[in-house]
């Protein structure tokens, strides 16, 4: 069996896993949770299919003329990385979803990360295209360096969330079997494959039929993962109670604090500190005579 039809093969199943994850995601109702995974699945089922139809057209395996396998490839090589940029945008806002999930009983530090993730959105989009090139003629030319930078931000993003969530979990009261943990841990998968990937191919390139083998099982992994969270029953939340003292609820409190100007009170400095004391004297001498009063007329 070639390498080429175990690729094809592979493929196929991706595809399938895929669609039943999809299936499996809508019969939960997790799009009404998770609107952007919703999105995000339903762009990766549609599109699949059409990249191939449009690949097998501009090879010439469907007889088309030749012109139209000009015209597919161009289409081809457009749809492919206007779905790229999307699909790296729907992730971002994934990742605030699974955020969003697992600190809703912390509004504090919610609004706090919502805050740090619009910032790293802005850091990336700098970051981004301050680095393509734009000595390409015309913008079309350009989606490969946007989307590859896009991509490769928002997988430091989703490793970043993973991490956190892996060693804030007690912290947090956040349980394996949660849904935010489950996604966050198939993205986080699927981004150390990519960049393990790109840096093993750079400098193994006789190895690259079998890390593409790789890399596709590390996918089917991830895929197989989320479709376990979604069929299995996800364990019910409970009342998070903790004490007064805890360090989380006072980072909370905290970031609760942060941008609410409250109640505005005047402060002055004393000129003085013999005033104060005159101050102190003439409070005291004020009690002690409505304490007087109260007693006579008792």
């Amino acid at each position: 069996m070639s390498s080429q039809l175990v690729m094809t093969i592979l493929s196929g199943v991706e595809f399938a896993a895929s669609a039943a994850l999809a299936i499996a995601f809508w019969r939960k109702g997790l799009q009404h949770r998770f609107p952007a995974m919703g999105a995000y699945l339903l762009l990766r089922v549609i599109s699949t299919p059409v990249f191939a139809l449009l690949l097998l057209a501009q090879t010439g395996q469907l007889g088309v003329a030749r012109p139209m396998m000009r015209l597919c490839a161009q289409v081809y090589f457009f749809g492919f990385w206007v779905v790229y940029v999307a699909s790296a945008t729907l992730l971002y806002f994934i990742c605030v979803e699974i955020f969003r999930a697992a600190l809703a009983w912390l509004p504090g530090l919610l609004k706090l990360g919502i805050v740090i993730f619009r910032w790293a959105a802005v850091v990336s989009l700098i970051v981004t295209f301050s680095s393509a090139s734009f000595g390409h003629h015309g913008v079309i030319l350009l989606l490969p360096d946007i989307g590859i930078g896009l991509m490769r931000s928002v997988g430091l993003l989703e490793l970043c969330l993973l991490a956190f969530l892996c060693l804030s979990m007690n912290a947090l009261r956040l349980s394996v079997r949660d849904l935010a943990f489950g996604f966050a841990l198939g993205f986080g998968t699927m981004a150390s494959n990519d960049f393990l990937f790109s840096l093993l191919t750079g400098r193994f390139s006789s190895l690259t039929t079998p890390l593409q083998f790789g890399y596709e099982g590390v996918i089917l992994f991830s895929l197989g993962t989320w479709i376990v969270y979604c069929v299995a029953p996800e364990p019910a939340r409970m009342p998070v109670v903790m004490p007064v003292n805890s360090t989380i609820y006072r980072w909370n409190e905290i970031a609760s604090a942060l941008g609410h100007t409250g109640t505005q009170v005047a402060v002055q400095q004393p000129a003085n500190s013999f005033f104060l004391t005159d101050v102190e004297n003439v409070v005291e001498k004020v009690l002690e005579r409505n304490l007087r009063n109260r007693e006579s007329e008792s």
